[in-house]
């Protein structure tokens, strides 16, 4: 491993690689077990220090204890860290930033508590992953810490868990199988559960609930930025319906409401104007099931969209998850043998043009369908696809943008070997049907 980034010459060596920071929370503990288990499989080049950080130093101890028995090891040994910090103490976020190259930070939502974090990793020269799926968040890092980050050569990189690396790197990886250029595609996620179903734990919905209800901020935002607009290269993708039947599924879709569109714009959008590559229109939907599934969901958006637009109804809908997500979303999250049982496939239709075709002339004339799959979403995804993200940005240095700066995981992750890491791990790319002219 290198020494610490963003140090100068005689600096102290930063005595950890990464730390996990909300490290005793839902998500943070899953984190835990699977970068004590990454450390464990003896893939990295060298032994990977690491430290856990939060609040309070019993939970912590209890987190690691956990993750050891997950592993069947008797503890995880002194070389793992403990550092006592809080978001709302800008001076221990200061001294955790300082003694370790990468935070992997694992507290939402991140509208309320990311930036702290953030800015202390910028100003101490640490890089920064997070699993955020919420657009203002990050493009408002982005408005504000990407000229800093870049001076300091930090990488501050969002969206680095199941929001959105499977969209933003699964798009990637169909235009690399594509033998021509890729100019659209669209993505169907179903996710699978077992006979005891699957849940999600309610830091999620109350995500959702806060980013919808500010959605005309988010337009601001966006203005202030002033994003030069991609290019549409080749045909025109179609905009489908708020609910339609799927054909290739022989079930009903409805757009995909998560970060991963945004997200995967800012990375097509990154590419072509830095790298000169043609942007890739993208669409994102999630298959439903039948007619029955697809009347239960409406009347839940409608009574959502309704309440979400007043303080009143975003008290209600935060206070009783479980009531107004018809059982989805729990202030407990899943039990171990829902996770089990729960899984997730991506699949993505591409469409574009042969070599030596232009694509501004005429009609697409090939296809291609690749898929990522993998266990469920949540909270054994996520944690899998976050730390092989971290592990990237530590081993995989030499291949991501020559400067720092904020990243959208696409944009930062395109040429490092980030996809054969998460293949390695359970969460596959493949190519289920090549293309045909």
């Amino acid at each position: 491993m290198a020494a610490g980034g963003g140090s100068g010459a005689g600096a102290p060596e930063r005595p950890y690689e990464m730390v996990v920071f909300g490290a005793s929370g839902f998500t943070g503990q899953f984190v835990v077990e699977e970068v004590a288990r990454t450390v464990d499989g003896g893939e990295l080049r060298g032994a990977l220090r690491w430290a856990v950080a939060g609040r309070s130093r019993e939970k912590l101890q209890a987190v690691l204890k956990r993750a050891a028995e997950r592993l069947g090891k008797a503890a995880l040994g002194a070389e793992v860290g403990v550092l006592l910090c809080d978001v709302g103490d800008a001076a221990s976020l200061a001294a955790m930033a300082r003694q370790t190259r990468l935070v992997l930070n694992c507290v939402g939502p991140y509208r309320f508590f990311g930036e702290p974090v953030v800015e202390a990793c910028v100003e101490n020269g640490a890089s920064y992953v997070d699993i955020s799926g919420e657009p203002q968040f990050l493009e408002g890092m982005y408005l504000k810490y990407n000229e800093k980050a870049a001076e300091k050569g930090v990488y501050v990189i969002g969206s680095c868990g199941f929001d959105s690396i499977p969209a933003d790197m699964g798009v990637l990886y169909t235009r690399d199988k594509l033998k021509g250029t890729l100019t659209a595609v669209e993505s169907f996620l179903k996710v699978k559960s077992g006979p005891e179903g699957s849940r999600v734990h309610d830091g999620t919905w109350k995500s959702a609930v806060y980013g919808l209800a500010d959605q005309d901020n988010l337009r601001k935002l966006r203005k202030k930025i002033g994003y030069a607009p991609v290019p549409i290269v080749g045909a025109k993708l179609r905009r489908r319906g708020l609910v339609f039947y799927n054909q290739e599924f022989k079930e009903y879709s409805i757009p995909f409401m998560g970060s991963d569109v945004s997200v995967v714009k800012r990375s097509q959008r990154y590419l072509h104007t830095e790298l000169q590559e043609t942007p890739v229109q993208y669409g994102a939907y999630v298959n439903v099931g039948g007619l029955g599934s697809v009347i239960k969901l409406m009347f839940a958006g409608f009574l959502f969209l309704l309440l979400v637009k007043f303080s009143f109804g975003r008290k209600l809908l935060i206070k009783y998850p479980e009531f107004f997500s018809a059982g989805r979303f729990t202030k407990e999250g899943p039990t171990q043998k829902q996770m089990d049982g729960t899984s997730f496939t991506m699949t993505f239709f591409g469409e574009g043009y042969s070599e030596g075709q232009d694509p501004q002339n005429g009609k697409p004339n090939v296809k291609i369908c690749t898929e990522v799959k993998g266990p469920e979403p949540g909270y054994v995804a996520t944690p899998i696809v976050m730390v092989q993200a971290a592990v990237s940005v530590l081993e995989d240095a030499a291949c991501l943008p020559k400067e720092g700066g904020v990243y959208s995981p696409g944009a930062a992750f395109s040429k490092t070997k980030l996809i054969d890491r998460l293949n390695k791990r359970g969460v596959e790319f493949s190519v289920i049907s090549k293309p045909e002219i």
